[in-house]
């Protein structure tokens, strides 16, 4: 430290102590006059002054003695309020024990005894919390009625941490508050009104000229987002939110984190309660390896993953930029984790051995895959085949020679029965899974979901794209339906799943209620601040490959329960046997090329349930027996 940064220490030390060197006589003096009702007597008035010295004395050598200075006043908090009420108490006390030893304190109020700690905790707590207030609120006033103004929907612990941030923004003035308790409104939070209820949005926003409104309610479930986007867009309201309302409330997040309303916040669901003790024991100082690091569920498990402390990650992805990518972002975002990027194919048998003879990893995530239907349809079924089935064994084989604990083979739900080329491959990985499930004492479950908002071939970021050219927004049939969910928590679902299983599982995601794509792009062209009269939606026709609703669970499977509310088991048929993989094998193994045809023509004999897209309408073609999550479903 120099000599100036020792010079401003000591000097701030001494003007503290000069502070409640005054509050102490203060205190005794107000004390004194206060037990003698203002009529101090001669006699008095000598005891007060003679005594005043011991009592200066005494009670600032405590402060000393309990390290009062060592605090800064524009952060006093309650660990301060608690040490100066300790400090004060003691020193009371002894005060009175020397006052009484000296002279029986004759000529003392014995009520300035009680009076004087009281007055003092006043004058000293009271002094650094005035303080603390001039010092946050005096930067902040010239400009706290210049930004846009702005309404917070709730009232409770998240609106009040908002407008406390929000009070020291120049982007935003908070007007008021609106929350639909009843008995808030009238009253104050950290000095913004609470002007109604949420229904009053449209009343109070041409009232107090707010064009925005940030969401605050903390543990908000789909409905009430959608509430909120409703009467925001009726009223005429930009609706923002923050990513995550708890991390504010810890204080993690800042106001700069504040974003526009999203397509996924109508679409995201209740937080997913994870294992965490369960989970820190599977991977805290194991080695976990990723394929298809680089890709949107890959990239995401790999930030997941790194919350339980690892020993390391390894990261395998064939995309030299994806696989830059997610290194650069891991190495920022989570410094203590151990990274070893490899670039190679799941399919390279030789690549593999090298990354498990020099990694040994402990548990293996499989998302490497080829996975946009129509794009693996046509001219790639051969290819699409080989990466997602022959990829999945190849690295069965090197687990098979390595001691490896778990294996988690991220399924789809466009693997029951299948319709396209891409799931018809995603469900011969998994009955190949299964084979290999019975000669390796590796665990080895697979876990399907469906679509994944934001992932690399996502409607979403395609209707965005239209909507900003103008239209029209383009969705193949009115009555196409998709299950949705985010990428957050299709990933934490999953490590809960490899967590819970003891091998030969297929896990079975809740995907929640499917969505009509149609309703999507409405959303989508609403929260841009368009009618569709302006943004219209046409119609192209089912794509080759496509169904029209997607299934969890294929017509011979039922589900069993799991001690999580989100996470099933499908009871599937037994796998098909040594001879069915033979075959598989001698074809996936061949080097020659095969045209799609043969391609869908193989797969129907080894998948029964697969129903090519071709001359025969995709299955099925009206509403399936959608299957409510939690309750078992049985082969017609």
């Amino acid at each position: 430290m120099s000599i100036q940064d020792r010079f401003l220490v000591d000097l701030r030390k001494a003007i503290a102590i000069a502070y409640d060197t005054i509050a102490t006589g203060l205190a005794w003096v107000t004390s004194f006059l206060l037990g003698y009702g203002f009529a101090v007597l001669p006699d008095a008035w000598r005891v007060l002054w003679t005594t005043l010295p011991v009592v200066l004395a005494v009670h600032v050598g405590a402060f000393v003695a309990f390290r009062l200075y060592r605090g800064i006043w524009r952060y006093a908090s309650f660990h301060d309020f608690r040490q100066i009420a300790g400090a004060v108490i003691i020193s009371s006390l002894v005060v009175t024990s020397v006052l009484f030893m000296w002279s029986r304190a004759e000529l003392t109020p014995r009520s300035a005894l009680v009076l004087n700690p009281l007055l003092l905790l006043f004058f000293m707590i009271g002094g650094r919390i005035f303080y603390r207030w001039w010092k946050e609120h005096r930067p902040y006033e010239r400009i706290r009625h210049l930004g846009k103004p702005v309404l917070i929907l709730g009232a409770g612990d998240a609106g009040y941490k908002l407008v406390m941030q929000l009070s020291r923004s120049e982007a935003w003035s908070v007007v008021g508050l609106l929350d639909d308790d009843g008995r808030k409104i009238g009253r104050e939070v950290y000095g913004s009104p609470v002007l109604g209820r949420w229904n009053q949005i449209g009343a109070i926003a041409t009232s107090t000229g707010a064009q925005h409104a940030i969401l605050a309610a903390r543990g908000t479930d789909h409905t009430t987002r959608r509430r909120a986007f409703d009467l925001c867009e009726k009223a005429g309201v930009r609706l923002l939110v923050l990513p995550d309302i708890d991390e504010l409330i810890g204080g993690q997040v800042r106001v700069s984190s504040i974003r526009e309303f999203q397509v996924e916040d109508l679409l995201r669901r209740d937080p997913v309660q994870l294992d965490v003790t369960g989970l820190t024991q599977m991977l805290a100082n194991s080695t976990v390896l990723v394929t298809g690091a680089g890709g949107t569920i890959g990239s995401e498990l790999c930030r997941q993953i790194a919350r339980f402390a690892p020993r390391q990650i390894v990261l395998l992805d064939s995309s030299e930029y994806a696989l830059y990518t997610i290194s650069e972002e891991m190495a920022d975002r989570f410094p203590g984790v151990s990274l070893i990027p490899f670039i190679g194919d799941v399919k390279d048998a030789v690549r593999l051995e090298e990354i498990f003879a020099r990694c040994a990893p402990d548990v293996v995530f499989h998302a490497a895959a080829y996975k946009h239907v129509p794009l693996m349809e046509n001219s790639n079924a051969w290819q699409t085949v080989q990466n997602n089935a022959l990829g999945t064994v190849r690295l069965m084989q090197a687990i098979a020679r390595h001691p490896v604990r778990r294996v988690i083979f991220i399924s789809t739900d466009k693997a029951i029965n299948p319709t396209s080329v891409m799931g018809a491959s995603k469900r011969l990985a998994e009955l190949l899974l299964l084979q290999w499930n019975r000669r390796v004492p590796t665990q080895t479950v697979a876990v399907r979901f469906g679509n994944v908002l934001g992932s690399t071939g996502s409607v979403v970021p395609k209707f965005k794209e239209q909507i900003a050219r103008g239209g029209p927004v383009t969705v193949t049939d009115p009555e196409i339906r998709r299950y949705f969910m985010s990428v957050p928590e299709a990933t934490q679902l999953v490590l809960q799943a490899a967590m819970m299983g003891n091998g030969g599982e297929v896990f079975v995601l809740d995907m929640g209620e499917p969505v009509k794509i149609v309703d999507l792009a409405r959303d989508l062209i609403r929260l841009s601040g368009f009618t569709e009269e302006q943004i219209p939606i046409a119609f192209t026709g089912l794509r080759p490959g496509e169904k029209l609703y997607e299934e969890l669970l294929a017509d011979s499977e039922t589900t069993l329960p799991t001690r999580h509310p989100k996470l099933r088991i499908s009871s599937a048929n037994s796998a098909p046997g040594e001879a069915w993989e033979r075959e598989v094998m001698d074809w996936l193994e061949s080097t020659q090329p095969r045209s799609d045809g043969e391609v869908r023509a193989a797969l129907a004999r080894f998948i029964p349930e697969y129903m090519p897209y071709g001359g025969e309408a995709p299955r099925p073609t009206a509403a399936p027996n959608v299957i409510p999550f939690g309750k078992e479903v049985r082969k017609a």
